[in-house]
């Protein structure tokens, strides 16, 4: 049987990105609205040169209504201040604009959106990354990283190289944060955390200094 043609979001003609956001919170085209607090848009400074992508809001995003506010949040704020790239000059937003979860008990648990939960929500990231003035685009996990980048990245492999993407000339990508914090114990997020570090270290350096070399594409 073949599956249904993926709905996916129409953004309005603008680059105002409080019109964008506001156009985002009344869409319907991805299923995953129906079980979500709200749609949780991104923030930050619109003259940014760093943009943040992350998967999808987690449980302390969806009832906030702001990203990267749980956790994960809170170790990525500290490795942006640690890296020379404090958070108040970034853009930080997400892949996916609502909560997918599964339920456990009381709690909600994180669950991975689908690839046509992700497509439908594409529009809403092509615009709102048209519409800043970033010039380093960082993908935070595989989810984001294969949806900017393209399905053959691996953040393993391509972490903390400077790629060319369809969304941004100069892309980086590495590991989320959450997976700090499923590290197996304290030395593995130790060196987890260092490496996270000094991947966005390199992201500081090119915000600050202009390009002398075009980046690679990622491997196929």
């Amino acid at each position: 049987m073949r599956a249904s043609p993926v709905e996916r979001a129409i953004p309005p003609p603008t680059r105002d990105l409080a019109k964008l956001a506001a156009a985002a919170a009344r869409s319907t085209a991805c299923p995953l609205y129906r079980n979500a607090t709200q749609t949780v848009w991104g923030e930050g400074p619109e003259d940014t040169e760093v943009v943040l992508v992350g998967e999808q809001p987690g449980d302390a995003e969806d009832r906030a209504g702001r990203p990267f506010v749980g956790p994960a949040g809170r170790l990525l704020d500290r490795a942006l201040a640690e890296a020379g790239l404090p958070r108040d000059r970034c853009w930080v937003t997400n892949a996916v604009k609502h909560f997918k979860w599964t339920a456990r008990g009381a709690r909600r648990i994180h669950a991975r959106p689908t690839s046509r939960e992700i497509a439908a929500c594409r529009p809403w990231l092509e615009a709102e990354l048209a519409s800043l003035s970033g010039r380093v685009l960082v993908c935070l996990g595989a989810t984001a990283a294969a949806e900017v980048v393209g399905p053959k990245v691996r953040v393993t492999r391509d972490r903390g190289t400077l790629l060319r993407s369809p969304l941004a000339k100069r892309t980086l990508v590495t590991i989320h944060p959450s997976a700090i914090l499923r590290a197996p114990d304290e030395t593995a997020r130790r060196l987890e955390y260092g490496r996270f570090v000094a991947d966005l270290a390199v992201v500081a350096r090119v915000a600050r200094a202009p390009v002398r070399h075009a980046p690679r594409s990622a491997s196929r």
